[in-house]
């Protein structure tokens, strides 16, 4: 028989990373939080979420040797990046995929009203529910793989990387947007007193004190930007290179297959 999900003081989903039903336990975390995730993002980062994927974009530009015909957006979400890689790349169909159907849900809803706009084009936005770890596409298909703060969640890092390189094609480009610690000595005191401490009890009072408080537990079991580099390369990624943002509390990683 299943064990019950572990849940946080006010009931919320609180995953415990090692157990044995940690990526189901993750799966339910995202689906408890489904309709508020990019609500409470916006308000717990101070609105700074809306500038790191626009930055990690363009990152990601400087790295490619064309335009992208084919893009996979992983870990979706609600769709905050599937949107903005759908108006960034007119000529590209993106397709976007999450492990919990709330969150696919979610997008499709807000796809169907409107929220991807003329630009995206009618049928360029598809959502599906996939596990990266299981990726259900032909080896080679996609130029471009993206992922906001969901490698962090991976129970095995070099085996969701290894997947996503699998899917480029030769030369193809992976962009993951992650957490991470920040570089500056003095910042990082300042940093985990509001990641370990407050954003728990902001999440209690929208009723997920459990998803938030795992949030900052994920950071501690994060490789450092070093060992996400390293991770890329077992995975069989030719280059990788971390470009920090927000002092380096957020880390864009773009990696070229070879």
């Amino acid at each position: 028989m299943a064990q019950p999900v572990p849940v946080a003081s006010d009931g919320s989903p609180h995953p415990t990373r090692g157990t044995e039903g940690f990526e189901r336990d993750v799966r339910a975390m995202f689906a408890h939080i489904a309709g508020q995730y990019a609500f409470f993002d916006h308000v717990a980062t101070f609105g700074q979420d809306l500038v790191w994927r626009p930055r990690a974009l363009w990152e990601l530009d400087r790295r490619l040797d064309r335009p992208p015909r084919q893009v996979l957006d992983l870990g979706c979400g609600p769709g905050d990046l599937t949107f903005l890689l759908a108006h960034h790349y007119p000529g590209a169909r993106v397709v976007a995929a999450d492990f919990t159907r709330g969150m696919v849900a979610r997008a499709e809803r807000l796809r169907r009203a409107g929220q991807d706009g003329d630009a995206a084009g009618p049928g360029r936005v598809s959502f599906g529910v996939a596990d990266v770890l299981r990726l259900p596409f032909r080896s080679g298909t996609f130029d471009v793989v993206t992922s906001a703060f969901l490698i962090r969640n991976l129970p095995q890092l070099v085996m969701g990387l290894a997947e996503m390189r699998r899917v480029l094609r030769p030369g193809g480009v992976c962009l993951a947007l992650e957490i991470t610690e920040p570089a500056p000595a003095w910042f990082r005191p300042f940093f985990h007193a509001y990641f370990d401490r407050v954003m728990p009890k902001l999440g209690a009072l929208f009723g997920t004190e459990g998803p938030y408080r795992y949030l900052s537990e994920s950071l501690r079991h994060f490789p450092p930007r070093e060992g996400v580099v390293e991770a890329f390369e077992h995975a069989g990624f030719r280059t990788a290179e971390p470009c920090p943002q927000s002092a380096g509390s957020v880390t864009a990683f773009v990696a070229r297959a070879p």
